[in-house]
This record gives structure tokens, C-alpha cells and sequence, in this order.
């Protein structure tokens, strides 16, 4: 029997999403099954202002083999144990969203249950935010890798990575090409459908050489060349519920000390971060020009800025919302090319990353070649990760006491069904959302729903077989060893001055 000849795999479009891609295809596919293929133009510039991160983005990396202290070192990277926001229900406040665990499961029940009876019961139990080691370690802006010990305390937490996502692409870059990806410099100017199907047969370069492929990624960013304006994949707007369609971007300089954590801090018409690197600190204003001008946009970022800024901020333009479905015909979109979220809670990696995983999971062979029930299943997870990712970051807006045109509005505004479930389930019972897959956990959840002051009136009735008088103790137990443990880690500067420290950069506009 004659051998199968290899699939061929397109990728239109480098950056973030285009070098995931094909750093895992290349790593987790067989060589011998399948073709790698990248275009990329240099003159095409790429979003890039996507510098903080989530966990899963430590298990991808894991998985590619790539050595962490390089990585970080080759990416001016920095550690993040959670995003801390400022003035989110009222100005002044401030709450942290961890990577980690509130508290600990007593008689199989749920902490935030135990906390809620003791404080039903009139006990001072103060905030549940204080029952996170994640949360306590950054306040002391303390870091180290976690303990392995899973009865430590020291084991309740993960951490994710903040990153120059331009450097972080010409890394998976190298790494990729060294492994046998065929990247291709230059611009796609025509794209030709096959006419028996309406699959797409080959992209045209500016150069007139024709690119042939069994199955192309569209990772072309909001133009969405390939599923968006090739296929006519119909795009699902979300900004009746996520007004914001606006940022600008601009780095400074580096400041002391080195924070483990993203700064999310709520202004008159959206909102600004701060991500520290080691070469730099990323700042942006994400807004709502329904709400503000430009102008006053950009008065209010360089206002933000704690110190003097590399460059005159960046204008990018979006709209929140995905495609009606990712994978069209022999197709799949990754990364802008198939949705937006703002980058509120450090999404835009981890849904490249949940994409690229699950196309890999799916993928097509030569043999079986593109059947549809893998491009259904594939936009089907799609659609959990996005929806549910857009209720999380809704959750944050809609449960505020500021004051202001954009803020009442979002606090006012008819909220997605399964968020205005999640919420009235939270009040009635303490019971949290708990995915098994996508975004996001139950700690999550917890973390904003009482940091935006959203508190529950009730708890499980199986929190009741534990003695009140032991959770009291326990409660106690458990602040005093959290406090205890994080007061003596390494402070996250020194901890990356020991393990990672990059090699010195000139300061980038």
C-alpha cells in the first residue's frame, strides 16, 4: 500500500498567535504526517500590546520543552501571581484576583461556605480575600516557585508569566523554524477557493508564487483574511455588552519595586493597566469612545503613568465579539482573526493557546481529510471558551458603584442569561461556577464576585456538620499560617535576579 502523503498546513500570519501555533504543531504533530508552513510579512506589524498572561501559558511552554529560565531571560519576563483592581465598585477600593485557592475544602464542603456561615453567624471573619496565599504574596510583592508539597501552604497557588509578546513571538519564532517550520516572508495578496467545495485551494503572494494547502490558520489579526472575508464567517458584536473599542498603548520606564502582579485601575470611561518587565513597564487605557475623546483618552493615560514614558501612546481600534464559528471549511481561525476580548483579564494568550490545543486534539489527516464533525466539535469548545470568558469580564463592569456615563451604563445594561444566573446563584446559596474546561474556575469567580461587594446570603446546608466553634479555629489557623509564610518569601525582584535576570535592553518606543 502506497504511503499517504503529508497534509499540508498553512499558517497566514505570524505574531503571537501565528508562532503558537506553529511552535506546538510542530512539536506535538508527527513530522512525517504533516507539512508546516508560515507567511509572515515583517512590513505587516502585529498588535503586540498583549503582555500579561494566565497560567495555562506555563503548561504550553511545559509542553513544547521550552527551558523557563531562557524563556524569561530571552522575553524580559517577570512573574504574575494575580491582577490586582483598583476602584473597580467604588474609587479608592482595590481587591486582588489570585492564581490560586481561597481556604481549604472542610468535610468536602467548599471554603467560601464555611466563611459564609461563620459571618452569617455575626463572627468577625474578615474579608475572604484574605484567605488566599496567592493574594498575600503579591501584597508583599514576594515570589517563588510553588512548594511540591501539596499539604503546604506554599502549594495553593500557580503563577503566569509577563512578557514583551513581541519578543515572545521572535522566540517561538526561532524555536519553531529550528524544528522544521517553513517560514515564508512576504504579503498575501489573492486567495483561490476550490470550486467543487469553496475550500480554499492556495494563497497568491505579492512575489506571484501560489501557496498550496490542505488546511489553513488564519492568524491575520482583525483582518481575518482567510474565515472572515474569504468564507464569510458572520462576526457576533458584544459590545452592547463590552462597550469599549478603543486603546492607547505606550511603555515607560521601569520602576521599584518589581510587582508580581497586573494593576487594572478603573477611570471616567474604561480603564488602565500596568504590567511590569524587567527592561520596561507596559501601560494602556482601554476605553469606550461613546464615552470619552481620544484626546481626553490620552491626557488620561500619560496622567496614569508612574514614570516618564518611552514613546507617544498607540492607537489600536477594536470591537468585542468572535466569529460565528472558527473553523470554516478547511479554515480555522486563532487568536484576533477569530474573536476579541479586552485584555481586562489577560485572556487573548490563553485563547490562543486553548485553540491551538484543541485544533491539535482534532486535527484532520490526509486520509480521513477535513470532516466536518471535527470542525463542529472544534467550534463548539470555541464558543465555551469565548462566552464564557466575556460573562467573567462582564461580571467585573456590571457590579459597580461608581459614578459616570460608561459606568452606569454597564451597571444598568441587560446582563448575558448565564451571567445573571451565575450571580443570582452566587446570592442565594455561595455556590460558585466550577468549569472542568475553559475559563474560569471557582476561585476566580469568587475573587470578583466579593471584591465588586456581590456577597451571598446563605451557604450549603452540608457546611453545618462542622461545629461553628471549629470553623472559627480553622479560619484563625488558617489566616495565621498564610500570613506566616508569606511574610517570609523572596521578594519578587530578588527572586528574578537569581533565576531569570535578563541581559540589559536599550528602552523601546
Amino acid at each position: 500500500m502506497a504511503e499517504t502523503a503529508p497534509l499540508r498546513i498553512v499558517i497566514v500570519g505570524g505574531g503571537t498567535a501565528g508562532w503558537m501555533a506553529a511552535a506546538a504543531l510542530s512539536k506535538l504533530l508527527p513530522a512525517r504526517d504533516y507539512i508546516l508552513t508560515l507567511i509572515e510579512s515583517d512590513e505587516i506589524g502585529t498588535v503586540g500590546v498583549g503582555e500579561a498572561t494566565l497560567p495555562h501559558i506555563k503548561v504550553f511552554n511545559d509542553t513544547l520543552g521550552i527551558d523557563e529560565a531562557q524563556f524569561m531571560r530571552e522575553t524580559q519576563a517577570s512573574f504574575k501571581v494575580g491582577i490586582e483592581f483598583v476602584g473597580w465598585d467604588q474609587p479608592g477600593d482595590r481587591y486582588v484576583h489570585p492564581f490560586g485557592t481561597f481556604g481549604e475544602p472542610w468535610g468536602g464542603v467548599d471554603f467560601q461556605h464555611h466563611w459564609q456561615r461563620a459571618r452569617g453567624a455575626g463572627i468577625d471573619v474578615g474579608d475572604l480575600h484574605d484567605y488566599s496565599f496567592a493574594i498575600a504574596a503579591c501584597r508583599n510583592n514576594a515570589f517563588e516557585l510553588p512548594n511540591e508539597d501539596s499539604k503546604s501552604i506554599r502549594s495553593t497557588y500557580a503563577y503566569a508569566y509577563h512578557f514583551d509578546a513581541g519578543l515572545y513571538a521572535a522566540f517561538l519564532r526561532r524555536w519553531a523554524t529550528a524544528r522544521g517550520v517553513e517560514r515564508i516572508e512576504g504579503k498575501v495578496v489573492d486567495v483561490a477557493r476550490d470550486a467543487s467545495n469553496g475550500h480554499v485551494a492556495s494563497v497568491t503572494m505579492e512575489s506571484g508564487a501560489a501557496i498550496v494547502g490542505d488546511l489553513f490558520i488564519d492568524c491575520s489579526g482583525f483582518r481575518s483574511l482567510l474565515v472572515g472575508q474569504t468564507m464569510g464567517t458572520a462576526w457576533c458584536d458584544w459590545s452592547h455588552w463590552l462597550p469599549c473599542d478603543r486603546a492607547f498603548a505606550v511603555p515607560s520606564l521601569r520602576t521599584e519595586p518589581l510587582l508580581p502582579f497586573t494593576r487594572a485601575t478603573a477611570q471616567e470611561a474604561g480603564w488602565t493597566w500596568r504590567i511590569g518587565l524587567q527592561h520596561r513597564t507596559g501601560n494602556g487605557y482601554v476605553f469606550s469612545s461613546r464615552f470619552t475623546d481620544e484626546e481626553r483618552a490620552r491626557d488620561v493615560l500619560l496622567g496614569a503613568l508612574d514614570a516618564a514614558p518611552l514613546g507617544e501612546p498607540r492607537m489600536l481600534r477594536f470591537q468585542a465579539g468572535r466569529r460565528a464559528a472558527a473553523w470554516a471549511g478547511n479554515c480555522v481561525a486563532i487568536g484576533l482573526a477569530g474573536g476579541f476580548l479586552e485584555p481586562l483579564e489577560s485572556t487573548s494568550i490563553f485563547l490562543i493557546q486553548a485553540a491551538v490545543m484543541d485544533l491539535i486534539n482534532l486535527m484532520p489527516t490526509r486520509r480521513s481529510g477535513i470532516d466536518p464533525r471535527l470542525a463542529a466539535e472544534f467550534n463548539r469548545l470555541f464558543e465555551v471558551h469565548y462566552d464564557r470568558s466575556r460573562d467573567f469580564i462582564v461580571l467585573h463592569y456590571m457590579a459597580n458603584r461608581r459614578e459616570g456615563a460608561l459606568w452606569d451604563h454597564v451597571r444598568t445594561m441587560e446582563l448575558p442569561d448565564g451571567l445573571a444566573h451565575k450571580i443570582a446563584l452566587f446570592r442565594a446559596s455561595a455556590a460558585a461556577p466550577d468549569y472542568r474546561y475553559g475559563l474560569f474556575s471557582r476561585d476566580s469567580w469568587l475573587a470578583v464576585l466579593a471584591g465588586q461587594g456581590i456577597l451571598p446570603d446563605a451557604h450549603s446546608p452540608l457546611a453545618e456538620a462542622v461545629p461553628l466553634a471549629e470553623i472559627e479555629e480553622k479560619l484563625a489557623d488558617l489566616k495565621y499560617r498564610i500570613d506566616v509564610n508569606a511574610a517570609d518569601m523572596t521578594g519578587h525582584g530578588d527572586f528574578i535576579r537569581s533565576y531569570c535576570q535578563a541581559p540589559a535592553l536599550e528602552p523601546a518606543a
